[in-house]
């Protein structure tokens, strides 16, 4: 049997789980369904099946967001390849077989997006063992899920003929995203299965098909990994080649192409939590059909999802609605046309907003701060540094900054001068002035930082040295 090779692919932006999911921190960092961010569900159900740490793919900007969720697991992760641009799945799907056999070894390669959630984990090691018997045969295995609704989010498979008495079959043929009606037609006839999004294959089968099937493709990504540098612990693919590569979907290009296409049937409660419905549909309900999370009220309504972060949030008398509640902004959706959520997106994109790219509360490699309030020459944040980390030597041309500590213990530096402060000490950063703001301490520094200046956005950072490599 060849060894197992596990890989996630944490790319997208979510966008239809909007205002909770956004470019900057999109939905498979997210706790939506227990106390652990899809991605961590999702490199924990790995490992179980592999026995091995995951390969992570991801785009260069969530590296470190990567790098800590991963950093608390007992998978820990093997590798950390940073796409410059994003591409699609076909490029990263090639990626990871290429770095599969990068020491000359052919394994089973199990491929799964971060952001998908299984409740039952045991079936999906014992679907996942049909596949790679399937693809130690030579077969490019899909996971295809038995429709309980007529979903117009996913894709659909129709199996073909069985394979050799097995629990695979070969496949039919594929149908994109249907309108309502086609999704109520096929979900009446029967025999149709939702596409997963979840692939597994022997590496060196797949390379031989992409010579034909994506030739382009697999020979940008080969010039991608080949100049891949070496950050810290990240893998850095060669910008140019990768950028230069074509954009693709896996689905399209290779599973609807091959002739080794096969699928098996998955029934472990899945779901990829595409929208605020698909949360719904997973979501404990009260009696009344509602669910919710956090301060929650929902009295006289029905079937309908209650959200919130932070306030009280109550409905009344209403159905069938989505109403979450961020640290920002507020959504009110009619359930039925969740899919739609992306129009919103859209239209801040399109109006200049940054509200579908970063929350109120913004991550750093060394933590994260929170920006509380703000006006014409003031800003005030919440910053949490974690232990041992800090941030680079820097200063501000246009603001001084003033810092409280609330918790723990922050080491200052400000030119040449360094103070240790407790907590309800503080401190001033003259406008211009070298300055550091560390965390010798085990637990998390926690502070509250005034800013006062004329000008006072993210860009007026002058940063001298920087252990995370940032310019």
């Amino acid at each position: 049997m060849s060894p197992i090779f596990p890989v996630i692919l944490s790319g997208g932006a979510g966008t239809r789980l909007w205002p909770q999911s956004r470019q900057a921190y999109p939905k498979q960092f997210l706790s939506l369904t227990s106390g652990q961010t899809l991605l961590q569900q999702t490199a924990e159900r790995l490992f179980a099946v592999a026995s091995t740490p995951p390969l992570v793919i991801c785009n260069e900007v969530h590296r470190f967001i990567v790098a800590e969720q991963l950093r608390t697991l007992p998978a820990g992760s093997a590798e950390i390849i940073l796409e410059p641009v994003g591409r699609n799945t076909a490029p990263a799907i090639t990626l990871a077989a290429l770095a599969a056999t990068k020491d000359g070894a052919d394994p089973i390669v199990v491929i799964s997006p971060a952001d998908h959630v299984v409740m039952n984990s045991q079936a999906f090691e014992v679907v996942t063992g049909q596949a790679v018997s399937l693809a130690e045969d030579g077969f490019v295995v899909t996971f295809g899920v038995t429709p309980d609704r007529p979903e117009t989010g996913y894709g659909y498979i129709k199996p073909g003929e069985q394979i050799n008495g097995s629990p695979g079959h070969r496949i039919a043929h594929f149908v994109e995203k249907p309108n309502a009606d086609r999704a109520a037609v096929m979900l009446s006839q029967g025999g149709f299965l939702w596409n997963s999004g979840l692939f597994v294959f022997k590496a060196s089968v797949l390379l031989s098909e992409l010579e034909h099937l994506a030739p382009e493709i697999l020979a940008a990504c080969r010039l991608a990994l080949d100049g891949a540098e070496r950050d810290l612990d990240f893998l850095r693919l060669a910008s140019e080649p990768f950028t230069a590569c074509p954009a693709g979907s896996f689905d399209v290009l290779v599973m609807e192409q091959t002739g080794k296409g096969a699928v098996v049937e998955l029934d472990a409660g899945w779901t990829d939590i595409g929208s605020w419905d698909a949360l719904w549909q997973l979501l404990d309900k009260d009696a009344d059909g509602n669910a919710g999370r956090g301060d929650v009220i929902a009295l006289e309504s029905k079937n309908s999802l209650v959200w919130s972060e932070k306030s009280l949030l109550a409905v009344f008398g209403v159905e069938n609605l989505i109403v979450v509640e961020s640290d920002d902004s507020i959504l009110v959706a009619d359930r039925g046309r969740a899919q739609e959520i992306r129009k919103v997106v859209a239209r801040l994109d399109a109006e200049g907003s940054t509200r579908h790219q970063v929350h109120r509360r913004v991550y750093r490699p060394w933590g994260s701060f929170d920006a509380l309030d703000s006006g014409e020459r003031f800003q005030v944040k919440s910053i949490v540094i974690k232990p041992g980390q800090g941030t680079s030597m820097q200063l501000h041309h246009h603001r001084a900054e003033h810092w409280i500590v609330v918790r723990g213990c922050a080491k200052v530096t400000c030119e040449d001068r360094e103070i240790i402060l407790e907590e309800n000490q503080s401190t001033y950063i003259p406008r211009g002035a070298k300055h550091r703001l560390e965390n010798p301490g085990k637990g998390d520094l926690e502070l509250i930082e005034v800013q006062s200046g004329s000008y006072l956005g993210e860009d007026d950072i002058v940063r001298f040295d920087d252990v995370y490599g940032r310019e």
